[in-house]
């Protein structure tokens, strides 16, 4: 973490490592920015599977990651960005983010995309409130 302006840069190496111009996250007061997640494994940088499913769950697993680093849990996030390749996918997007979420569960747009970094299927970003 890193402090400027009033703001806290979120970094984990339990993430992947921003692929551009752009934090982790950014952390202001108690809301914490969390910027759009694909489905790399953090430690090859690489796109975990080509199965739908398999790629949502490592979305997941970034985003919890992050949110540790911030101090906080997946239970902080208020809301979620989610875009997704195609939107057959729906009923399997909320079938895996029931494993991560109980409710109330946060507000969320799901967005049909015609393509994301890394040519992935699902990506996630999150606004988060701590405390």
């Amino acid at each position: 973490m890193s402090t400027a302006n009033n703001t806290t840069i979120i970094k984990t190496e339990k993430a992947p490592a921003a692929i551009g111009t752009y934090s982790q996250a950014v952390q202001t007061g108690n809301t914490v920015y969390v910027s759009g997640q694909i489905p790399l494994d953090p430690n090859t940088m690489t796109l975990v599977s080509e199965d739908f499913a398999e790629q949502a769950h490592q979305v997941f697993r970034n985003l919890r990651a992050i949110a540790q680093a911030a101090g906080g849990e997946l239970s902080d996030m208020v809301k979620l960005n989610v875009f997704v390749l195609d939107l057959a996918n729906f009923q399997t997007l909320n079938e895996v983010m029931g494993e991560y979420f109980s409710e109330p569960f946060p507000a969320r747009a799901a967005l049909g995309v015609a393509q994301l970094p890394k040519d992935a299927l699902v990506e996630i970003d999150a606004i988060m409130v701590l405390g």
